[in-house]
């Protein structure tokens, strides 16, 4: 499934789009150069579950947890970790335990610890635009803008 953003704020729309249809469990992996988008979808994300408050990057703590909204939502960055035996040092399969959705940004670092994600790939297109590509999981096949 292809959709074009024309900036930030059309992105996260197909954030919030993606959010509807998740269920407790759902991997989110990202595919994207830096800056091309994968917090604001990650912003996106979490509006969609209904989480009110701001969705910075966790660049620096590996992992964001945002919680309150019908599932929680946490939002790794894996830029840092060279396999998937560090992810699992931090507790990955707890995570996955806790009945949320993950978003990982850099998955390609951890790939082999991620089963069946929904792949989300975000290409620059120009300064603002992005073509986002949605594959993978089930319930994407329900998502509607």
């Amino acid at each position: 499934m292809q959709f074009q953003s024309d900036g930030p704020e059309r992105t996260e729309a197909i954030g919030a789009a993606l959010a509807r249809v998740l269920s407790p469990g759902a991997v989110v992996a990202y595919r994207g150069d830096l800056g091309a988008g994968k917090t604001a979808f990650t912003r996106g994300l979490a509006r969609g579950l209904g989480y009110p408050d701001p969705v910075t990057s966790p660049t620096y703590t590996i992992v964001n947890e945002y919680l309150g909204g019908r599932l929680p939502l946490f939002h790794f960055d894996m830029y840092r970790l060279g396999s998937a035996d560090e992810l699992f040092d931090i507790g990955w399969e707890d995570y996955l335990c806790r009945g949320g959705v993950c978003a990982v940004e850099w998955s390609e670092n951890v790939w082999d610890a991620l089963e069946d994600p929904i792949i989300v790939a975000i290409e620059k297109t120009g300064p603002e635009s992005r073509r986002i590509t949605i594959e993978g999981g089930g319930p994407i096949a329900d998502l509607s803008l």
